[in-house]
């Protein structure tokens, strides 16, 4: 779990305007809530915001101001569309040792048994409990042998310690399937054509 120390200023503009002149100066508008205090609305530098956020579950050490330092973690970011940028973030205030909500993600390794097999991702990421600093970046799963019908399911997954599943342990995280034929979509495409004619 990587932590990353990013210089904040609170803000008392608001509205499309005050974001877009924000932006204008490579920085992010942000809000930062949690544990029943007020919201306080940052201003916070892009550049370095982006690097951080290429971590999941990137741990914020964040200096408000030069008068308030916080620990966060990112909930929302919100990017734009088309060109990519960050347009606008939501962060959770955290404690150390306090106990928060995460999504990680699920990684595989290994091969499918041999045969033409399809590996679905149900869960793309996994609900866990974890620390606010011992977050798990992600973790990974073997998927080793494994053919059509076969599941891995939450409960199957090596947490690290101190990480605890958020969902049902029976919930499936990943299934095999058997990949569909071309050729019986081909016979249905001939058999359409001879109807029409």
């Amino acid at each position: 779990m990587s932590e990353v120390k990013i210089v904040a200023e609170t803000r008392s503009e608001f509205g499309k305007g005050a974001a877009r002149r924000i932006r204008r100066d490579n920085k992010v508008p942000g809000v930062l809530y949690g544990r029943g205090s007020d919201p306080i609305h940052l201003t916070l530098p892009g550049h370095e915001l982006l690097l951080a956020l290429r971590t999941s579950n990137v741990l914020i050490a964040l200096d408000i101001d030069g008068k308030t330092n916080e620990l966060a973690i990112p909930k929302s970011v919100q990017r734009d569309p088309i060109k990519g940028h960050l347009e606008h973030v939501d962060l959770q205030l955290v404690k150390r040792g306090e106990q928060v909500n995460v999504e990680i993600y699920v990684h595989t390794e290994g091969e499918l048994a041999p045969g033409a097999f399809l590996l679905e991702h149900v869960l793309n990421a996994l609900p866990v409990v974890a620390e606010a600093t011992h977050i798990p970046e992600s973790v990974t799963v073997s998927i080793a042998g494994l053919a059509a019908g076969d599941s891995i399911l939450a409960k199957d997954i090596p947490l690290p310690k101190g990480t605890t599943l958020d969902v049902d342990g029976e919930t499936v995280v990943l299934q095999v399937l058997a990949a569909q034929a071309e050729e019986s979509e081909g016979e249905a495409g001939e058999g359409d054509e001879s109807a029409e004619a």
